[in-house]
């Protein structure tokens, strides 16, 4: 991973070249002020700060500055300096005026790379690009909250050749040896009559590969009880109903919500919120063989549901109901579940937006706020209850899919909330963990899309308690 704690440091008077921000507001004013070789060069370059991530290096000897435009000086996005990042050659820097508040996230991840596949040659590493802050109180949270997103990065980008059930219960391993939690793992014949709806997505898949449900825990017993559960479905064929190709190419992507939900068990256990933490996850890979579920198979959840399989491919609600009801057994007071579990969210709000559903209106509220303010942007959706009934099954107590086309996102939600908890507040974040076209600091491949937002509620919610 990215040595991010390298990237950032406090400001104790070390030379470093200048960074002036500018916008289309400022910049008129700002370039007035400057020697007129430095507004020959901008005007020659066509610098007006009024496009957004351009910046131009003002020589200055053997030396220079540099000037980039931002969409709002009063008021720094969390990705306004990653182009700088990315691009500026290696040294010290510091902004010229203020600090660069969360402006540092893009810093850090315009720095990431994932070259485990590269060769050095091909490759060639450049030096870091250090960011002197006054801020240095909040170094470090910056750093975590940058290996965080790193870290779901790494895990999505890893083809499933390399990542399957067995390595992602490995990684949450090395985080409980790490952070000293307590993990549990379920596989064989106890996962099979203890979370039969986990074993049935997992059974067509080898041995090698087989499926498990991974539960760690931290925290203290006195603490308020969370639950985070993610999909870790390793890779999705589709099963039985086969994906096209077109459809299975980035399916190693299928295990986002684990990744997203094991890096922000890592962020609560390193911040040491005030909670008694419950991650799960259900790893699996949904393979076609002799083995593997079909439509029309009915399976009793752990939960004591019948579920009828309309779709094979609907598999990532069936692997969570039985995460959830385990979530439920130990009565949190809040779950939240990552998946990329449909579509029609994609198609509902495109990649960039998480589809968040929410069973209580002031939970939603209060991740719509933590989004909000740490510019990590989602969608609530209606958990719409005249659509429940269209979950029903002419021989069992629910199907996997409902029988209307429409609204996909929404009946997988509600089929979700059928195994929460009375009395839980539950969200659900239905994310992409994916980025195509990249843009400065997120490039294309895996991405952490509802993470920070789900942290910075979190956070709120516990420590001002």
């Amino acid at each position: 991973m990215t040595d991010f704690a390298s990237l950032l440091a406090a400001d104790r008077g070390q030379k470093a070249r200048p960074i002036h921000l500018v916008d289309k507001q400022s910049f008129a004013s700002w370039v007035k002020k400057r020697p007129a070789e430095d507004r020959a060069l901008l005007e020659a370059h066509r610098f007006d700060g009024k496009t957004a991530f351009a910046f131009a290096l003002l020589p200055r000897g053997g030396e220079f500055e540099v000037v980039s435009a931002v969409k709002n000086t009063s008021n720094l996005s969390p990705w306004c300096l990653a182009k700088l990042a990315e691009s500026l050659p290696e040294g010290c820097y510091k902004l010229a005026g203020g600090e660069p508040g969360k402006a540092t996230l893009g810093w850090l991840l315009g720095q990431y790379r994932f070259d485990t596949y590269r060769s050095k040659k091909e490759q060639p590493e450049r030096g870091p690009r250090v960011l002197v802050t006054g801020e240095a109180a909040k170094i470090d949270s910056d750093v975590r909250l940058a290996q965080a997103s790193a870290l779901v990065r790494d895990l999505v980008n890893t083809p499933a050749g390399d990542l399957g059930p067995a390595e992602l219960e490995q990684a949450a391993r090395d985080a409980a040896n790490e952070l000293g939690a307590q993990i549990r793992v379920t596989s064989g014949d106890e996962l099979a009559s203890g979370y039969p709806l986990v074993n049935a997505v997992g059974a067509g898949a080898t041995d090698s590969r087989a499926p498990r449900l991974i539960e760690l825990e931290w925290g203290k017993p006195d603490d308020p009880r969370v639950a985070i559960v993610g999909k870790g479905v390793c890779f999705d064929t589709g099963g039985l109903d086969l994906k096209p190709a077109s459809g299975m190419r980035i399916m190693k992507k299928d295990m986002g919500g684990a990744a997203h939900a094991l890096a922000l068990a890592r962020l609560v256990i390193v911040e040491r919120l005030p909670v008694r933490l419950h991650l799960l996850i259900a790893a699996v890979e949904n393979s076609v063989s002799g083995a593997a579920y079909r439509p029309g198979d009915v399976i009793k959840s752990r939960s004591g549901l019948f579920v009828e399989v309309d779709n094979t491919d609907a598999e990532g609600r069936l692997v969570l109901a039985d995460a959830l009801t385990r979530a439920s057994e130990d009565k949190p007071e809040l779950i939240v579940d990552f998946a990329t579990l449909t579509g029609a969210a994609r198609v509902a709000l495109g990649p960039d937006l998480p589809a968040m559903f929410a069973n209580d209106d002031d939970l939603a509220a209060a991740i719509e706020g933590a989004a909000r303010g740490v510019e990590d942007p989602l969608w609530r959706m209606p958990l719409w209850d005249p659509y429940d009934d269209n979950l029903k099954s002419s021989i069992a107590d629910l199907a996997n899919m409902a029988n209307n086309p429409m609204a996909g996102c929404i009946y997988g939600a509600l089929f979700l909330r059928r195994f929460v908890g009375e009395k839980i507040h539950w969200a659900h974040l239905d994310t992409w963990a994916w980025r195509d076209p990249g843009k400065p600091g997120r490039p294309k491949g895996g991405d952490a899309l509802g993470l920070r937002a789900i942290f910075e509620m979190l956070q709120r919610r516990y420590l001002q308690r």
